[in-house]
């Protein structure tokens, strides 16, 4: 069967943490998925463990290994433009390595943007559907919520969660989101939302976007993003703003 839907799963310094089992259990029983594991310049034994994947299913599971750290942001475009090649592929999308975002959630995502051909984009929210099984650590829920308020200045659209870690695209769509490296490691789906919004137009784009959500997301420690990271959060945002909406990067 013809691969219908690649995946992209950013990896760095993962090597510990990489769930083999559920990767394998998966791609050896989804013939129509492909997972594009992009090694983002990990130090430790990530690449072993991303090439023992690789091993059970050597042709639905792509490996690519960059050899310097480029941050979250431009390893999902790498694959992004990686999977662009290949014509045989009509959806993309990306989640986590740590796999915050189940396959279950990821499939229910692909089910919706195929069930419509309006739709580009479908993403994941985390803010609503049943809360009970959504596990969030308190303090990075409030600062979630700072941000959040901040991201809703910036877009002026009725988005709940544009972090979310799961989102899934139609093919077409690489050539307006990711045709050019986004300004920040971590924010670049606020650079997402931008760059459609200016492709489609203020009052389309919600006609070509859908958030769904999520029946689990779970926060797993060792987050990547640091504190430092954190704290300029807002500083990038209102460097995102600057770039896209006073110096105009978005033609």
């Amino acid at each position: 069967m013809s691969k219908s839907t690649a995946i992209i799963i950013p990896c760095y310094h993962e090597g510990d943490r990489l769930n083999v089992e559920a990767f394998t259990q998966f791609i050896t029983t989804h013939d129509d998925y492909l997972l594009c594991f992009v090694n983002d310049g990990s130090k430790d034994h990530t690449i072993n463990i991303l090439n023992e994947i690789k091993s059970a299913a050597p042709d639905r599971v792509d490996v690519i290994d960059l050899e310097i750290n480029v941050g979250k942001a431009e390893a999902v475009r790498v694959g992004a433009l990686h999977i662009a090649n290949n014509t045989q592929i009509p959806i993309v999308g990306f989640i986590d390595a740590d796999l915050s975002t189940d396959f279950r959630d990821f499939k229910a995502l692909v089910h919706t943007l195929e069930q419509n051909e309006d739709l580009k984009m479908v993403y994941g929210s985390r803010n609503s559907g049943d809360a009970d099984n959504v596990e969030r650590n308190p303090f990075r829920k409030i600062f979630s919520n700072i941000v959040k308020a901040i991201i809703n200045l910036i877009l002026g659209l009725p988005i709940a969660d544009t972090q979310c870690g799961a989102k899934v695209f139609k093919r077409e769509i690489i050539a307006h989101a990711f045709d050019t490296k986004f300004l920040t490691r971590w924010l670049f789906d606020v650079e997402i939302f931008i760059k459609l919004k200016s492709h489609f137009g203020n009052q389309n784009i919600m006609n070509h976007i859908y958030e769904q959500p999520l029946l689990r997301w779970i926060h797993v420690d060792d987050s990547k993003l640091g504190v430092k990271d954190a704290l300029q959060i807002p500083y990038k945002l209102l460097s995102i703003w600057y770039s896209y909406n006073v110096v105009g990067k978005v033609a």
